[in-house]
C-alpha cells in the first residue's frame, strides 16, 4: 500500500500542487519514501463562546429589551439542554410560508440561484482567532433553519483591518425539516480555513419550520495555530496537475477544421446562430448570473445576448453579497440600462460598496426603477438616499430593513419618491418628523411596515395622518410600536378601511375594554391578517365580533391572552372558513386538550401551541 501511495504521489509531484509549494510537496513525498508519518506539531483546541452580535437581519424581540433578541446569543448557553419557548433566547421574527401568502410581500427575484436559501442571518463575534475545528449552535426550540455557516478573515477587534475581507463557506445544505421541537446540539462537518477567524455568520431558512427557532449559544472550537495536514490527509490535487505540461495549450484554430481536399470548413456555432433572437434570449433568461457572465466570454454571438440590457430587467445581487464590490458594480453598469427591479440586500458592508461606486451604479440604471431592496445594507447614508429620490423618480417599492445605522435625518429624502406603493423600514431610526413627510407626499402608499421603529414618538399622530392620507392602504405593520392608542386605532380602522394586514402585535397600550379591537374588526371586513400577540387583554368578545364581521380572515395571532375560550375561538374557526393560522401559545384558557380537539374538527387551520419544558 505504501509502495503505490509512493509511486502515485510521486506522479503528482511532475506539476507543482496548487495547495502547497514544490518544496513542501517534496518534503512530503520524502516522508511517503521513507515511511513515516508527517509530524504534527501539539496544539490545545481552544473552545469559545461568542463575545458579542455584530449584525443580524431580524428579531422577535424589541430593540430596547432582552426578551427573544438576538443579543441572547452572547456568551453562555441560559435555556439549553431545556426545551421549550424561552424569552432568554435569539428568536428570528419569521417562520414557516405565511409571511410569503400575505398581499404585503414582495414578488420573487428570477434568477435566485437554487442553491441560496437564506432568509435571515446573524453574526457573531469571538474572542480569538482560530483556525476552526468545529461550530456548534444549540438549538433550544423547532431545530432544523440553519442552511449555513460562514467565517470572515476580518478580525472585527483589530486596530489594523485589511483591504480585502474574504468570507468563506464552512458549511452549507437545503433547508431541512426536524420532526421533533426538542433541544439540540447542532455541530455540522466543516470545511478546513487557510486563515484564522473570529468572526462567523450563520444563515438561516425557517420556511419548513412549523413555528419559530430558537437558539441558546453559538461555540467556536479551533487551534491558534494552522494545522499541519498529515500524511493520509493530503490536500486534494486536481487532475489537471497529472499533466506533464506546466502551460496550458490552447488550440485557436479550434473552430476550423480542414477537409479532405484542403479547404477550411467553419464550425462556429452550427445551427443555433440560425434560432430566432428571442428564442436564444428565453434560452439564456434560465442561467443563473455567474453563468450568464461565464457564457459573455465564449464568442461573440453569445456575447451579444448575454449582454442585451433585456436580460437585466431584473437583478438579484443578494446571493452574492460576499463577493460584490464597486467593480461588480461597474461591470455590470452597461448592460442594465433597463433595469426595473433591483435586490441588493446584504451587500456592500465593511467597505465592499461606498457612495461612489453605489451613486455611479444608480445615476447610470436608476431611471426606471420600480423596485428597490436594500435590506441590511450598512454601507447606506444620507447621500444614497438623496441619490435615491434623485435617480429613481418612479420607484414603487423601497425595502430598507434593518439598516439601523442610517442617521434619522436620511429619512426625509424618502419624501421625494411620491409614487412609493410598498415601503419597508423595520428596524430604522426613522423619526415622527420624517414620517409624517413622507405620508404627506407619498399618498399612492399600499404597504408600509414601521415595525421596531422607537424612535418614533406617538403612534396616534402616524396612525391619523394614514387615515386621511392613504386610504388605499392594504397592510400595515406596527409590531411592537410603543405608544399607540385606542384614538389612533380607531381613525385608522376609519379612514383605512381596505386593510387586509394589521400587525399590532406586542402594541402593550392597546387595552381591549375601550372596545377599539371590536370598532375594528366591524370597520375593517376585509381584513384577511391580524396579529393581536402578547395584547393579554384580548377576550371572547373580540373573537366574536371578528367571527361576525371578518369572514376572510386567514392568520390571527392571540399569543398570551388570558380571557379567550374555546367556545369563542370554535365560533372563530366555523364564521371564517379560509382561516389558515391561528396562535393560540401561552392563552391560559386554552390547553392542550383543547387545542388537539380544535385541530381534528378543524384540520385544514394551523393551530399554534407552544409549550415550556
Amino acid at each position: 500500500m505504501l509502495t503505490l501511495l509512493s509511486m502515485f504521489y510521486y506522479i503528482c509531484l511532475r506539476r507543482r500542487s496548487r495547495s502547497g509549494t514544490r518544496g513542501e510537496a517534496l518534503t512530503s513525498r520524502r516522508a511517503v519514501e521513507s515511511g513515516q508519518r508527517a509530524t504534527l506539531p501539539i496544539s490545545v483546541e481552544v473552545e469559545q463562546y461568542a463575545k458579542e452580535v455584530l449584525d443580524f437581519s431580524s428579531h422577535y424581540g424589541s430593540e430596547n429589551s432582552m426578551s427573544y433578541t438576538m443579543w441572547n446569543l452572547a456568551g453562555m448557553p441560559n435555556v439549553y439542554p431545556s426545551s421549550g419557548d424561552f424569552t432568554q433566547t435569539a428568536v428570528f421574527r419569521a417562520y414557516g410560508t405565511w409571511w410569503e401568502q400575505c398581499a404585503s410581500a414582495p414578488l420573487p427575484f428570477r434568477r435566485t440561484p437554487k442553491a441560496f436559501h437564506s432568509q435571515d442571518y446573524i453574526e457573531l463575534a469571538f474572542e480569538e482567532p482560530v483556525y476552526p475545528t468545529a461550530v456548534e449552535v444549540l438549538e433550544t426550540y423547532h431545530p432544523g433553519a440553519i442552511v449555513q455557516i460562514m467565517a470572515c478573515s476580518l478580525n472585527p477587534f483589530s486596530q489594523n483591518p485589511p483591504t480585502d475581507v474574504r468570507w468563506e463557506v464552512l458549511w452549507a445544505e437545503e433547508p431541512t425539516k426536524v420532526l421533533t421541537p426538542q433541544a439540540r446540539q447542532f455541530s455540522p462537518s466543516i470545511k478546513q480555513l487557510s486563515f484564522p477567524t473570529n468572526l462567523i455568520r450563520v444563515e438561516v431558512n425557517s420556511s419548513l419550520l412549523k413555528y419559530y427557532t430558537e437558539l441558546d449559544a453559538v461555540v467556536l472550537r479551533g487551534q491558534k495555530e494552522r494545522p499541519i495536514l498529515s500524511l493520509y490527509k493530503m490536500p486534494r490535487i486536481d487532475i489537471c496537475d497529472l499533466s506533464d505540461s506546466d502551460e496550458e495549450l490552447s488550440d485557436p484554430g479550434a473552430s476550423f477544421r480542414q477537409a479532405g481536399d484542403g479547404k477550411h470548413i467553419n464550425l462556429g456555432n452550427g445551427y443555433f446562430d440560425k434560432l430566432p433572437y428571442e428564442l436564444i434570449q428565453l434560452i439564456v433568461s434560465h442561467l443563473t448570473l455567474p453563468d450568464l457572465c461565464r457564457l459573455t466570454q465564449t464568442c461573440k454571438l453569445l456575447h451579444q445576448h448575454c449582454c442585451d440590457p433585456l436580460q437585466y430587467i431584473q437583478l438579484s445581487l443578494q446571493p452574492y453579497w460576499s463577493r460584490l464590490s464597486d467593480a461588480s458594480l461597474g461591470h455590470l453598469q452597461g448592460r442594465c440600462t433597463l433595469l426595473q427591479r433591483l435586490n441588493l440586500s446584504w451587500t456592500g458592508n465593511r467597505g465592499a460598496l461606498t457612495l461612489t461606486g453605489f451613486s455611479s451604479f444608480m445615476k447610470a440604471c436608476g431611471g426606471s426603477l420600480v423596485c428597490l431592496e436594500l435590506s441590511c445594507c450598512h454601507f447606506l447614508s444620507e447621500p444614497c438616499l438623496e441619490v435615491i429620490s434623485q435617480t429613481c423618480p418612479g420607484l414603487q417599492e423601497l425595502n430598507l430593513s434593518s439598516c439601523d445605522r442610517l442617521h434619522p435625518q436620511a429619512f426625509t429624502h424618502i419624501s421625494k419618491l411620491t409614487q412609493l406603493r410598498r415601503l419597508v423600514l423595520y428596524r430604522t431610526k426613522i423619526e415622527q418628523t420624517a414620517m409624517l413627510s413622507i405620508l404627506t407626499f407619498c399618498i399612492e402608499l399600499r404597504h408600509l411596515n414601521l415595525g421596531s421603529c422607537v424612535m418614533i414618538d406617538d403612534y396616534d399622530v402616524v396612525a391619523s395622518m394614514l387615515a386621511v392620507r392613504c386610504r388605499s392602504l392594504r397592510s400595515l405593520d406596527l409590531w411592537r410600536c410603543r405608544n399607540l392608542t385606542e384614538r389612533g386605532l380607531a381613525e385608522l380602522a376609519a379612514g383605512c378601511r381596505l386593510l387586509e394586514e394589521l400587525d399590532l402585535g406586542w402594541c402593550s397600550t392597546l387595552q381591549s375594554s375601550s372596545g377599539c379591537f371590536q370598532h375594528l374588526a366591524r370597520n375593517l371586513p376585509c381584513l384577511r391578517k391580524l396579529f393581536l400577540t402578547a395584547n393579554r387583554t384580548v377576550c371572547d368578545s373580540d373573537i366574536e365580533e371578528l367571527a361576525a364581521n371578518c369572514p376572510a380572515l386567514q392568520h390571527l395571532d392571540i399569543l398570551g391572552t388570558r380571557m379567550v375560550s374555546s367556545s369563542s375561538l370554535r365560533k372563530l374557526l366555523q364564521a371564517c372558513p379560509k382561516l389558515l393560522l391561528l396562535d393560540v401559545s401561552f392563552c391560559s384558557q386554552v390547553d392542550a386538550r383543547i387545542v388537539q380537539e380544535l385541530c381534528g374538527l378543524f384540520p385544514n387551520v394551523a393551530i399554534k401551541k407552544s409549550f415550556t419544558q
